[in-house]
């Protein structure tokens, strides 16, 4: 798995973000059995960076916790089959890998959400970063039983890291 982790403001974390986000990628693809190795982009960027992404490809001129762009569509979520005949083009050819697509993170978004949820950065952080992995496999929380499987998801995988809301 390749992870290109990009900063883009001095991010102050009492954890490591980018080995914890290598952690939480690497976990939350093998727990979706995700059946090829991955390369994807996450870029770290405060309020006003994610707010200027967020107006140019969403039209909301504001900030927002993270972002997903997804570069695969899947027949359902979650769903792999077929990958290798659609999205021949989507394989890196130096290293093999299927590009999933880019993740974009506020860090601030992340201190401010900690806060005001109770827990900790650490959790919040790995909570974005598992609900954006869902995103790049294709799951959505647009209806509610779509929200309703994609946070029960998110739950499993975090519990299964042992990362806790308290």
């Amino acid at each position: 798995m390749t992870l290109n982790f990009e900063t883009e403001v001095d991010a102050v974390f009492s954890f490591d973000a980018q080995e914890l986000a290598r952690e939480v990628v690497s976990f939350t693809i093998e727990q979706e059995a995700f059946p090829y190795e991955a390369e994807l982009n996450l870029t770290l960027t405060d309020n006003s960076g994610i707010q200027e992404i967020n107006r140019i490809y969403r039209g909301l001129d504001q900030p927002t916790d993270v972002l997903s762009f997804p570069l695969l569509t899947y027949p359902d979520a979650g769903d792999f089959s077929g990958l290798e005949d659609s999205y021949g083009d989507n394989f890196n050819p130096d290293t093999g890998e299927i590009v999933l697509g880019d993740i974009v993170i506020s860090t601030e978004r992340v201190k401010e959400q900690a806060a005001q949820y109770g827990h900790s950065e650490k959790r919040e952080y790995a909570f974005l970063i598992v609900h954006s992995m869902l995103h790049l496999f294709g799951y959505d929380h647009m209806e509610k039983d779509e929200a309703d499987q994609m946070e029960a998801k998110q739950t499993e995988i975090l519990e299964k890291m042992k990362i806790f809301r308290s």
